[in-house]
């Protein structure tokens, strides 16, 4: 308002207490985002990882890697069946004790190491076959975790997994403002990542 002479005073500008009292939203949800990421790495890679993995199990197993190795014993054989499963295992480098043995025919006897694999020998001939498959170091792990194998504990985390990529996205999008945030650019791109789901839907005729 002018004064007496015409002179039109500045505006009061906001004190230290008022401009202290505005929260700087944005800042904050940039903060949360920022620490929800970091946090979030660990699991991201777990499952990210696994499932290009997954992906792909027509193709090959991504959890085990089998192997089949073949040995030669002289023969002839020992007439007891135990006496040629220690013989095999020691071709085979198998030192621990075999859960089972046990004649598949007259000529073929089986020894089961364990649940993944087993040693077979010709009886006949003395040729002995061991076979079986390994677990692939790391993949079989995450794998684990992300069929929830661990049942309700890993649930527990995959769900507040599920709820911290949620929040990732929504405070994603509320991060910048202008013509880069969700009124310009931004909104062109979320648009398009959720027409992608939904285009490959009605592409592929759905479930």
């Amino acid at each position: 308002m002018p004064d007496a002479e015409g002179v039109v005073a500045p505006e009061p500008s906001a004190s230290p207490r008022a401009r202290r009292r505005a929260i700087p939203w944005r800042r904050l949800l940039r903060a949360t985002h920022r620490d929800l990421g970091y946090l979030a790495v660990g699991l991201t890679l777990t499952y990210a990882v696994s499932g290009i993995a997954v992906n792909h199990v027509a193709d090959w197993d991504p959890s085990f890697e089998s192997f089949e190795h073949t040995y030669q014993l002289p023969t002839p054989l020992p007439a007891d069946d135990a006496a040629i499963a220690q013989q095999a295992l020691a071709a085979a480098g198998v030192a621990t004790p075999p859960e089972d043995v046990y004649r598949a025919s007259d000529t073929r006897l089986d020894i089961q190491v364990s649940e993944e694999h087993a040693v077979h020998v010709q009886t006949d001939t003395g040729v002995v076959v061991s076979s079986g498959r390994t677990g692939r170091p790391i993949l079989r792990g995450i794998n684990w975790l992300h069929l929830n194998r661990g049942k309700e504990a890993w649930t527990a985390f995959s769900d507040g997994f599920a709820v911290m990529l949620i929040l990732l996205a929504l405070s994603g999008m509320f991060m910048i403002k202008g013509r880069k945030g969700l009124v310009g650019r931004g909104a062109v791109l979320v648009t398009v990542g959720l027409l992608v789901p939904i285009g490959y839907l009605w592409l592929s005729g759905g479930p």
